[in-house]
């Protein structure tokens, strides 16, 4: 049996993954009533976390870190190695990680950029860390498109985690608000999102990074000052509708020109 400890999306998605491919599949949630569609389909219910210490291997789809070091202290000792696919914060997955370590629990964080579908589907993308990650890459290939193994760092998983994520949800925000830019000027959506198919801001991501780095003390090819008057005029030609991300890039930009860096280059702001 494989335990899936935590059934919201991506978990109903996983152990749908799994019962499809043949395996006996044992759920838990801490809302019981979440289990009724998995166990209609023939996953079985575990009644208590400890439940899942005979198990094959053992999954943690959870909130956070609070709800993980509680199901984690409701499981109890066992043998099979706990995978833990959770969005949690580096400082306490190293703590986790030694605490259940010394404790003969082989805890291993290996949280992923997939949805319910990649869960469903075995696409996406899986990160893994620890010393038994390279262990568990060929079972967790199966639950993925891609297993990513960043090494012994018990916590480098969840360092890129967020990562990734504080892009996605950042860029969101970001395209939100041009979207309302172009609405503030009579462009539909499909005329934005056509736009940006030709513009392609994103062949320039590589190169963002090193220019903040570098913004102080390398010629500016584009100075904050400027920088500033144009997100200005983006702001008010979206009217006045409410925006998410670019007043608080003015407000910054703002800030590092009243300091004095209004001559620099523009990423300076973001230093």
């Amino acid at each position: 049996m494989i335990a899936v400890l935590g059934t919201g999306l991506l978990g109903s998605g996983f152990v749908e993954a799994l019962l499809d491919k043949g395996h006996a599949v044992g759920v838990w949630n801490r809302t019981r009533s979440r289990l009724a569609p998995l166990l209609a389909r023939g996953a079985v219910a575990l009644d208590h976390p400890r439940d899942a210490g005979s198990a094959e291997r053992i999954h943690l789809v959870l909130r956070a870190d609070d709800a993980v070091d509680a199901t984690l202290a409701a499981l109890g000792p066992t043998d099979a190695p706990v995978v833990d696919h959770s969005t949690n914060l580096p400082h306490r997955v190293a703590e986790r990680y030694a605490r259940m370590r010394a404790a003969g629990v082989r805890y291993t964080h290996a949280p992923v950029f997939m949805g319910p579908g990649n869960a469903r589907s075995a696409t996406g993308l899986m990160l893994v860390c620890g010393e038994d990650g390279e262990a568990l890459e060929p079972v967790l290939a199966t639950m993925t498109g891609k297993v990513w193994n960043l090494g012994p760092r018990p916590d480098h998983a969840a360092v890129y985690k967020l990562l990734g994520n504080g892009a996605l949800l950042s860029l969101t925000g970001v395209m939100g608000d041009l979207l309302k830019v172009g609405a503030g000027q009579g462009l539909p959506p499909d005329e934005v999102i056509a736009f940006f198919e030709r513009f392609k801001p994103q062949g320039w991501t590589p190169m963002i990074a090193p220019r903040i780095l570098a913004s102080a003390t390398h010629p500016p090819s584009f100075e904050l000052a400027m920088a500033l008057k144009d997100v200005e005029l983006a702001i008010q030609s979206a009217g006045d509708v409410p925006l998410a991300v670019l007043p608080g890039v003015r407000d910054a930009m703002q800030d590092a020109v009243d300091s004095g860096s209004g001559d620099r280059d523009f990423a300076i702001y973001a230093r």
